[in-house]
């Protein structure tokens, strides 16, 4: 193990970022930490911004540490301060107009939403959902008879639809692939996510695309292919993410996938500097391809995860990607990474009943599992996904 740093700056005060940062403290670390955000909130969870927050269930979000924490543990928290550059030769950042020296760096900057480039996307009341700001700004929109657009069924697009019909808005989601969540559970699977939101009162327009908005100042109406125009005084874009690489790669760090490149112990090109979250396109010693995952469980992970080895350990990332959503009375838990257009579906219980347990499996192994509504074989299938163990259909379905 080599000598440990004296200074650890991570440019990102993210889920990932927090994580990190408490846990080189929780491991006895006793050099400086310096932590730099560009929100002005202390470090959050974002899975309440597009569940309970949106629904109303809740004002906040799940703060990673209590407000005074971050002092106690003497870590320095900057918010509402932007890192501009990376000198690696120098091994300092800017941030803020001043310089931060370094001895190991971590990059957890997450992602920002993805824009549409279509005439009229600047129009007021077109919005993504990101942050807490915009989760709050958004919920003042969903009002009873509100004109709702959603932009894409994913998993942002179907959990604001479900918030928006709970606020009794009128809702139409747009999507150009043939069902709702396809690229991840497949044509099959994502026909139940239909019918849910269908049965829940959705306007689901599949198979098109958004080719412009109108408006006078602030969006009226959604221009769709084949010449169809919806209404809506309100649009969510939700088509996904692009990773925060910008720092990155102006310092030249090496990217792939969509990434920042990045071995198994999540170590960069650049042995001082490390990269965790939703920009760490991860040599994953599971996987046969490097891993880049968008999901809480992961930067939390992540974060936890890389403080040992910004002190010197060297040790792999192991954990498999997992996740959960919750729409209307539908809540699932999803392990493991399937590639649906290729993996042969296997289904236990009953899918139009929403019941049910989804497994997708590759040369006979359960590469990934969804459950739906079903909560008691949580132990059981994470086992599966992380044994690699080669199983019948009959096991799967006792």
């Amino acid at each position: 193990m080599s000598p440990s740093p004296s200074r650890i700056v991570i440019i990102g005060a993210s889920l990932a970022g927090a994580s990190a940062a408490l846990a080189l403290r929780e491991q006895g670390f006793q050099g400086e930490v310096l932590l730099i955000g560009e929100e002005d909130h202390r470090p959050y969870e974002r899975p309440p911004l597009s569940k309970a927050i949106l629904l109303g269930d809740a004002d906040e979000p799940d703060w990673v540490a209590d407000a005074g924490a971050y002092a106690a543990k003497d870590i320095t928290l900057l918010s509402g301060t932007v890192a501009t550059a990376i000198d690696r030769e120098r091994k300092v950042i800017v941030a803020g107009g001043a310089e931060h020296p370094y001895d190991k760096l971590l990059i957890t900057t997450g992602s920002s939403p993805r824009l549409l480039d279509v005439p009229g996307s600047d129009l007021d009341g077109i919005v993504t959902l990101r942050t807490l700001d915009d989760s709050l700004a958004l919920r003042a929109r969903f009002l009873a008879g509100a004109q709702v657009a959603i932009v894409g069924a994913g998993w942002i697009g179907c959990e604001a639809a479900a918030a928006a019909r709970k606020h009794e808005a009128s809702v139409i989601m747009i999507e150009p692939l043939s069902q709702p969540l396809l690229r991840v559970v497949g044509e099959q699977v994502g026909g139940a996510f239909a019918d849910l939101h269908r049965e829940h009162g959705v306007d689901l327009r599949l198979g098109t695309q958004v080719i412009g908005f109108s408006g006078d100042g602030a969006v009226s109406s959604v221009q769709l292919t084949g010449g169809v125009s919806v209404p809506a005084e309100t649009v969510v874009v939700g088509v996904g993410a692009e990773p925060n690489l910008a720092l990155a790669d102006a310092a030249g760090l090496e990217l792939a996938d969509g990434g920042i490149a990045v071995d198994a112990a999540l170590q960069s090109s650049d042995p001082d500097i490390y990269a965790a979250g939703d920009v760490a396109a991860h040599a994953h010693p599971n996987y046969a391809q490097r891993v880049r995952v968008e999901h809480w469980d992961n930067a939390k992970e992540q974060g936890k995860h890389v403080a040992a080895n910004l002190l010197g350990a060297a040790e792999p990332y192991q954990k498999r990607p997992f996740f959960f959503s919750d729409q209307y009375d539908l809540g699932c838990e999803y392990r493991g990474l399937a590639d649906p257009a290729h993996d042969r579906l296997v289904i236990r219980g009953d899918l139009a009943a929403r019941d049910f347990t989804a497994f997708w499996l590759r040369d006979g192994a359960v590469a990934a599992a969804m459950n739906v509504n079903q909560w008691d074989d949580g132990d059981a299938l994470q086992e599966l996904v992380d044994s690699g163990r080669t199983v019948s259909d009959e096991e799967l379905m006792g």
